[in-house]
């Protein structure tokens, strides 16, 4: 194995074998996969399991929210973990970690310990989430190294749209705690592969694991989305407490990275309006989308009165959809370029998002399944575009630091929809209903759960007519900037 300044050269190996990194890819997008699934395979059990636990919605909540949460605070540093003990130790013990989670989470106990059994699933999934594309960097060539990634991309993609679709299949023929018990037999045969395909990496002797920050940073989230799900049912001077705590741990978190010599964040990318653009409209839709599929299970389930089963199966039009329109939205950006099919891709999910806001209880099964198939189209045109753009703006050298913020970015903008829009929906059911409901999810109010979902909906709806100006101010002004930047054609 050759390596230079502590990054594998992967060249040495496929000289022996030139299939070993498409058997590299195989491994890392096994895990990649089962980590971006369980980010969302949770979201169509919370109907049940607020019943099953006799728990409110911000409680309950936290089954979804502790998962992304963890990822979101440790993503970054574990990144930095990678470079100092090895990328393919750290993967191999995320999976490891992540598979035993899932057992625990499988064992079927109460609320709280399913909540901590997340927490250690979501340390695994960071693991393997914070290396994967950077291992995938390594293993191939500068000329297909975007078709892997493309590849990866997709995959992780797949699976977050995929997530409510199988959990609700899954909650119907058996029981919630197979959502997870699934999960066991995969991650055994995903380490037996990562441990026999993936080549051992240098690690980078003398690199600092910037503690100081990984833990201000976690400590930020942790008091943001407390407060977020939280504040709902113990009243504003709860939230406005835990926001300014979370203010000082973030200035803390900015502290530790302006003194570090190997900051979690690399600025200097942030210098690309383009990468920057991109990262921003990414988490803005992410938001939305992710907000959007929390709240279905409970208006399908809840409000329309379908089965389980049947809203799981109705949930599968937007991967269907979704699957469908990516393969397309990449041919439209090679030809069309990134910043068009991107735009498109927002604004179609504009119009899913507003088609929503006129949702109630006598919708028609062909009026939700055109919804849905809107939902998956906008985001297939826009996600492979966006993540495209954003890994084109960087140099070659900088790939795997780009990779980890797109899913840092990715991850948080999933976190803030389930918190922010779940929040935002039982405050306004609240409203309509007088105040008397609060944050108990088992609906008392039909009137008020359709008003509550016309109001999140449209506002879902606006926050994307913001990620639309955000993309069209960033990339009108700098035409022929972008070449100068990146030595590659602007954007079109």
């Amino acid at each position: 194995m050759d390596s230079h300044n502590g990054v594998r050269c992967p060249g040495a190996q496929e000289k022996h074998d030139p299939h070993a990194r498409w058997r590299v890819l195989g491994a890392v997008s096994m895990g990649a996969f089962l980590a971006s699934l369980d980010s969302s395979i949770v979201n169509m059990s919370l109907p049940t399991l607020v019943r099953a636990f006799d728990a409110g919605f911000a409680r309950v909540q936290w089954v979804v929210l502790a998962y992304m949460v963890t990822v979101v605070s440790l993503i970054l540093p574990l990144g930095r973990f990678g470079d100092v003990f090895g990328k393919k130790n750290i993967y191999l013990a995320g999976f490891a970690v992540f598979t035993v989670g899932s057992a625990l989470c499988g064992w079927g106990m109460g609320l709280s310990a399913l909540i901590a059994f997340r927490v250690i699933q979501g340390v695994g999934a960071s693991m393997i989430m914070a290396l994967g594309f950077a291992i995938v960097t390594e293993a191939f060539p500068a000329q297909e190294r975007g078709r892997a990634i493309g590849i990866l991309s997709a995959l992780c993609a797949a699976a977050i749209a995929l997530g409510p679709v199988l959990g609700g299949v899954c909650m119907e023929a058996l029981s919630w705690p197979w959502i997870f018990r699934l999960n066991v037999p995969i991650g055994i045969l995903g380490c037996a592969m990562v441990k026999a395909v993936v080549p051992e990496d240098v690690p980078i002797k003398g690199e600092a694991l910037g503690i100081p920050g990984a833990v201000s940073l976690a400590a930020t989230l942790v008091l943001l989305f407390t407060g977020l799900t939280w504040g709902q049912a113990h009243g504003f001077a709860f939230l406005a407490a835990l926001t300014v705590g979370a203010g000082f741990s973030f200035a803390v978190f900015i502290t530790c990275e302006a003194r570090s010599a190997h900051p979690l964040i690399d600025v200097t990318l942030f210098s690309d309006r383009r990468f920057t653009i991109n990262l921003v409209t990414g988490f803005i839709a992410f938001v939305a989308y992710a907000g959007m599929v929390l709240l279905l299970p409970f208006y399908l389930e809840e409000v329309a009165g379908y089965s389980t089963r049947k809203a799981g199966l109705l949930m599968a039009v937007v991967p269907v959809s979704l699957g469908v329109v990516s393969p397309l939205a990449g041919v439209l950006s090679d030809r069309l370029g990134t910043r068009l099919v991107t735009t498109a891709g927002l604004c179609v999910s504009l119009g899913a998002y507003f088609a929503a806001s006129f949702l109630d209880g006598g919708t028609s099964m062909p009026g939700l399944v055109t919804r849905l198939a809107a939902l998956g189209a906008g985001m297939g045109l826009f996600m492979s575009p966006n993540n495209s753009a954003i890994m084109g703006a960087v140099p070659g050298d900088r790939l795997g630091i780009a990779s980890g913020l797109l899913t840092a970015a990715r991850t948080l903008g999933q976190a803030m929809g389930a918190a922010v829009v779940g929040a935002f929906w039982v405050f306004r059911v609240s409203v309509h209903s007088g105040g008397a409901r609060g944050s108990v999810l088992p609906p008392v109010d039909h009137y008020a759960d359709i008003c509550g979902f016309h109001d999140t909906f449209l506002g879902l709806f606006f926050l994307t007519a913001g990620g639309i100006v955000v993309s069209l101010w960033g990339h009108f002004p700098y035409r022929g900037a972008s070449k100068a930047l990146s030595g590659q054609s602007p954007l079109r």
